[in-house]
């Protein structure tokens, strides 16, 4: 078999799509760097949707704790305080269960159990506390010359945070948000290994990578595609967080402008 024809028959399989049975033997290069690749297509679903979901929830969150009202601050701190104290690997296990046992209440919850949506959902809140944390510091750090200005020109309320507040934010706030976005992706990895089922062998790419690992008893092929695929994913996101970055702080001088800097995190 051809390696363009491998592609043809397990380039979409992680999504249902070409050959159904998993190559169970003579595993070539060509088969493994095609089915990693397959299943990063889950791993970049649960990164892209968890993410953009979270920035606006993460942005209600970070205004709900920096709230004098003590009924909008307590939850916002409670919840931030609940998913950043906990691993997400236990949050996938927890979730996974709690879904299960709501749908043997009502059949209603029977998609929540399955990793396109349950597995997401902890995603969409593990990063949403994390991100409200950062906007929240963000918050704080604005100039309080910002604000007076604003209050000098008489605008308060929505105007006043849709043109001062929130975009001086986002710009304190983007450096540290680029790191979460890319921690983020790489914690797509665990969905399948916590808990929520792969059907019918549809995994993500480290389900695939574990699988070639087993049957070869090699992990130092798999494992570096995975890595290299990764790798990529990062380089882009960089990218276009970096082009974000550019266009929100567009107005300061060339030599004023903060770069992102790459901290990646070893824990969560």
């Amino acid at each position: 078999m051809s390696c363009w024809q491998t592609v043809q028959d397990y380039g979409l399989r992680a999504i249902g799509i070409g050959e159904r049975l998993l190559p169970r033997e003579d595993f070539t290069f060509c088969q493994q760097v095609t089915l990693i690749g397959s299943g990063m297509i889950w791993n970049i679903y649960f990164g892209v949707v968890a993410l953009t979901l979270g920035f606006f929830f993460a942005t209600a969150l970070a205004l709900g704790k920096a709230s004098p009202r003590k009924f909008l601050r307590k939850p916002a701190e409670w919840f931030i305080f609940i998913f950043r104290g906990s691993p997400l690997f236990i949050q996938f296990f927890f979730g996974y269960f709690l879904f299960l046992s709501l749908k043997s209440v009502s059949p209603i919850f029977d998609p929540f159990t399955a990793a396109w949506l349950g597995a997401l959902i902890v995603l969409f809140m593990n990063t949403s506390a994390y991100s409200a944390e950062i906007f929240y510091g963000a918050l704080l750090s604005i100039p309080k010359g910002d604000t007076e200005a604003a209050d000098a020109y008489g605008m308060s309320g929505w105007p006043r945070f849709r043109r001062i507040v929130w975009p001086t934010m986002l710009r304190l706030a983007w450096p540290a948000y680029t790191n979460e976005a890319i921690f983020l992706f790489h914690a797509t990895a665990l969905v399948f290994f916590s808990g929520f089922p792969a059907w019918q062998q549809r995994g993500d790419a480290l389900y695939y990578a574990s699988y070639f690992a087993d049957k070869t008893f090699n992990p130092f092929v798999p494992y570096p595609i995975l890595a290299g695929y990764f790798i990529l994913l990062t380089l882009v996101v960089v990218g276009i967080f970096g082009f974000v970055n550019g266009r929100l702080n567009r107005h300061l001088p060339q030599n004023m402008k903060k770069k992102i800097q790459l901290r990646p995190n070893l824990i969560r």
